[in-house]
């Protein structure tokens, strides 16, 4: 799967958003090394910290169905109802929840500003001087 049909993918999940309380419609969809892709969407709560951002959503499905083995995620993301036009960055815990998974040497994630326009960041240079599951010997 090339990274434009995974920004596609996190487009059309970004679809299925529900976000009554910021309008922040966010998607996201996560590639295993085996070719499968699991897709996610922010999900809102009134009492906020019940919710889940999309990128947790799409790993906790995979991780759910037994995959543990990750290559890249597409994450895209804007006000709800209008195209995506910059950048979405993964908040901080979905970048520790990527860590518990994920090699941060290799594991791509794809930044889209446009279904056609995204840049490639290691998920070792949006979390430096990470904590994993090395560090407690496992």
């Amino acid at each position: 799967m090339t990274d434009l049909e995974l920004v596609a993918a996190a487009i059309e999940a970004r679809e299925h958003s529900y976000s009554p309380y910021s309008h922040f419609a966010v998607g996201a969809a996560l590639l295993c090394s085996d070719g499968a892709v699991y897709r996610g969407c922010n999900m809102e709560n009134a009492a906020y910290s019940p919710g889940i951002c999309a990128e947790r959503t799409a790993i906790y499905k995979a991780a759910f169905d037994g995959q543990r083995d990750f290559a890249a995620i597409a994450i895209v993301g804007g006000p709800a109802g209008r195209p995506i036009s910059e950048l979405c960055a993964p908040c901080g815990v979905c970048r520790q929840v990527m860590r518990e998974f994920c090699d941060p040497v290799s594991f791509r994630i794809i930044l889209a500003q446009s279904p056609d326009a995204c840049e490639v960041h290691t998920l070792e240079e949006l979390l430096p001087l990470s904590f994993g599951p090395n560090n407690l010997g496992n």
